[in-house]
């Protein structure tokens, strides 16, 4: 555990996707992104790294049926998964990513040993899936990936193809991380189960550097979700952080804005993004009707800080403008 000092720098933003959440998920939406936020900010206070933090943080998620990643995901035309996950270190800009898994539950580990245990940045498909293998990761089967919902809505398109262009523009729910730790070092992390009934060997923004994810210590780092063909049209992850350390200086949350309505002007596309600058300011937004959200960071009172360094400010929201604010505390034995 580090200083004072150092533990006021650490920080964690969450996102579970920017899509049409309906009722019925918003609950388990909100859940999920708190508890992964809450599993991160933890490991950022026992000394871990931002990218064991960010790392932690969507395995929670790839873990809960609640999301579109890891056991929740979604079945292609033909009834198969497709996992598709990136991890970045602001620090040196190493980055692992990963696409069209089929066989791993935690498609962000399997990005990160592509990071630290190979000489590449990308693996995808079969060659992912043989990297996973030779890494000795537990090997899980399309049953164990998908959920009854998805197998339900699988069916209904299947019955109703007409409706399934909807989904393409609206998004689903990737999910995604962004975290600085007590050396002040960022790192990023995305991860998709992709969307229900997409053509076999489709890959989205997820895993693509700069597109659905980005990190570099001088500029920021971002995570994004929505509609994949559209930001990586518009390269959204490095469009935000171009905009977060422009001559104008605009806030980290103006930043996000400012790059979802540029890919909605150009090209019709809607999602979300989350962000944490180098200073540590923290920021969201979404173009899409919802997208669960929690960021965590030190308390603003410095005396409060000073005699509970383990207190911490959650900011949650998933509605347009909506930021829920409360204190928190952590206990390190938890």
């Amino acid at each position: 555990m580090g200083s004072l000092q150092d533990l006021n720098r650490v920080r964690i933003i969450v996102h579970g996707g920017a899509w049409n959440i309906p009722d019925e998920k918003v609950k388990a939406s909100r859940a999920g992104v708190e508890h992964a936020a809450r599993r991160g900010y933890l490991a950022l206070l026992r000394g871990q790294s931002a990218v064991d933090a960010v790392e932690e943080a969507v395995k929670v998620m790839e873990n809960d049926e609640a999301f579109d990643a890891g056991i929740g995901s979604c079945l292609n035309s033909i009834g198969e998964v497709e996992l598709d996950a990136m991890i970045m270190s602001g620090t040196d800009l190493k980055c692992g990513a990963v696409a069209g898994v089929q066989s791993v539950q935690n498609p962000v580990s399997l990005a990160r040993a592509v990071m630290e245990k190979s000489q590449h940045c990308f693996l995808v498909g079969k060659g992912a899936d043989s990297f996973a293998r030779e890494q000795d990761f537990p090997e899980i089967s399309r049953n164990q990936l998908v959920s009854a919902s998805a197998i339900e809505e699988f069916e209904h398109f299947t019955n109703f193809p007409s409706v399934v262009e909807g989904l393409f523009q609206n998004g689903h729910d990737t999910v995604g991380c962004v975290a600085m730790d007590a050396d002040g070092n960022l790192a990023a992390a995305t991860s998709t189960g992709g969307i229900t009934f997409k053509r076999p060997g489709r890959v989205g923004d997820s895993p693509i550097v700069g597109c659905g994810c980005y990190c570099d210590f001088e500029l920021g780092g971002v995570s994004c979700t929505g509609h994949g063909e559209s930001i990586m049209r518009v390269l959204l992850a490095r469009s935000i952080l171009s905009d977060l350390n422009a001559p104008h200086c605009c806030s980290a949350s103006e930043a996000c804005s400012r790059s979802l309505q540029m890919m909605k002007s150009r090209v019709n596309g809607f999602g979300g993004a989350i962000v944490i600058s180098p200073s540590g300011e923290i920021g969201s937004a979404f173009t899409t009707e919802r997208m669960a959200w929690v960021s965590i960071e030190p308390t603003e009172d410095l005396d409060q800080f000073n005699s509970d360094p383990h207190s911490a400010r959650l900011c949650c929201g998933i509605e347009p403008g909506q930021k829920e604010v409360s204190q928190v505390k952590f206990y390190l034995d938890s």
